[in-house]
């Protein structure tokens, strides 16, 4: 039998973006191979594939929701594995040395570390009889028509490379969800198409992280988490969070080359150096479970396929290959999530996407968190960049709008809400959020400057 799509997808890739991908097309192929270079049956662990897969990192609201709707009941069966929850606006954020007053948002938070995350959608994934994995595979390139019009299969090998085991494997669709480190690019001008223009801010961003095991999980006062964000004022950031089977995790952020040093002493000293005590206060006492790990982001990429004239029939991009955001703002996971239901409406026509109209529809997805992040990151002197007056305009009611929110619940609850990608921007800029942003901003006491604070 073949599916009015196609008889068979394959999606390179098996993360996040490729995962979410396959559950779509799995609707609408005989069959989807995902095809990694990892091993990723039973893998609950950082792999080599996604070296960020040590430190924390965020699933918005609205990616949750995604999820859910995805793969119904994901959330409870989250819990039950052991994953913490809570709303988004009341966990401890810390903005230019100041809390955000807590106000409740409606919207779940799943606080699960990366490698466990991406194994439960795994399992629900795999538990779908038409889904097939191919593990520790290196793909090699695609395989097009003589007139390189179309793309009809990928070249794959089992790894460790051994030629006379390279294979093609043929596809009515390939879906490219490889990451930032994609070969597209290259694989486009070696059959004669071009290269698609990219868009980079470089923020010189390091993660240092650390497991910790407290000794009595009061000393968060029920929070979830404890997220001192890098602001310029305050460019030193944190993100502590509790995770699955009691563990706890915490990301010590730096920007424009500053990171926390992975001996004790250094990091310790890099948590007292930010702006308020509450995540010293939390593990000074806490048993680390690890060494300290760094990672380093260079830049935002954001590479613009729908700006292209063409591109070969049979063949779409998404997740972090089509767009790298800046982790700080925990945007990746969510927009893959959101860039599988833009791929789910191109396949209900039948037959294969348009590439370019696909493009098109994902660049519309990553216009509204490249704006957040990108506009974010320009607003350190230190990023390089263009600033237009929109971003100069945004940044400066940001401030006040965080200012705002140290007293205003309300302006809490709506700018999480925003941040969660639940609500478009313009909800903080409505007549009633602006009286309270422009009426509270101006009566906040000034920011905390940062300094060593005093080792009990």
């Amino acid at each position: 039998m073949v599916s009015a799509n196609g008889r068979r997808a394959v999606v390179l890739g098996g993360s996040m973006a490729g995962l979410l991908a396959a559950r779509v097309l799995a609707d609408r192929y005989d069959e989807v191979l995902v095809v990694d270079r990892d091993r990723l049956t039973g893998v609950t662990t950082a792999r080599q594939g996604v070296p960020q897969g040590r430190h924390v990192h965020g699933l918005l609201a609205r990616g949750q929701q995604v999820l859910d709707e995805l793969f119904p009941g994901f959330t409870t069966e989250a819990v039950a594995a052991g994953v913490p929850t809570g709303d988004l606006g009341e966990l401890r954020w810390f903005f230019n040395g100041r809390r955000l007053a807590p106000k409740s948002t409606g919207l779940t938070c799943v606080s699960a570390a990366r490698p466990v995350l991406e194994s439960l959608v795994r399992n629900r994934l795999l538990a779908i009889p038409n889904v097939v994995l191919a593990e520790r595979h290196d793909i090699l390139g695609l395989v097009t028509t003589p007139d390189r019009g179309t793309v009809v299969g990928v070249r794959v090998a089992p790894r460790p490379p051994e030629p006379q085991a390279e294979r093609v494997v043929d596809a009515d669709l390939v879906v490219d969800a490889t990451g930032r480190a994609t070969r597209t690019p290259l694989w486009l001008e070696e059959i004669g198409y071009a290269r698609p223009p990219e868009d980079r801010i470089r923020i010189d961003l390091t993660y240092t992280t650390r497991r910790y095991r407290l000794p009595d999980e009061s000393v968060l006062d029920g929070d979830l988490s404890i997220n001192p964000v890098s602001t310029p004022s305050h460019p030193r950031g944190a993100f502590f969070s509790r995770v699955e089977n009691g563990d706890s995790m915490l990301s010590l952020t730096g920007v424009l080359g500053d990171s926390a040093p992975t001996d004790d002493e250094g990091y310790l000293a890099f948590v007292r150096s930010l702006p308020v005590p509450d995540v010293y206060d939390v593990i000074k006492d806490a048993r680390p479970l690890d060494d300290p790990v760094s990672f380093r982001y260079p830049a935002s990429v954001r590479r613009r396929f729908e700006a292209l004239d063409r591109m070969p029939r049979h063949f779409v991009v998404l997740g972090d290959a089509a767009c790298s955001f800046n982790p700080v703002y925990g945007q990746g996971m969510t927009v893959a999530a959101l860039e599988s239901l833009t791929l789910r409406d191109h396949l209900a026509g039948g037959g294969a996407p348009d590439p370019l109209a696909f493009q098109r529809d994902v660049s519309a997805v990553i216009d509204v968190p490249w704006d957040i992040s990108a506009g974010g990151d320009l607003g350190f002197p230190g990023v390089t960049g263009k600033r237009t007056l929109a971003t100069r305009i945004g940044n400066a009611y940001s401030s006040r709008m965080q200012a705002a929110a140290v007293h205003d619940g309300e302006v809490t609850r709506t700018f999480m809400r925003v941040a969660g990608l639940v609500e478009p921007p313009g909800a903080l800029m409505r007549p009633r959020m602006l009286l309270r942003v422009l009426g509270r901003s101006g009566r906040t006491a000034p920011p905390r400057e940062p300094a060593d604070h005093q080792v009990a």
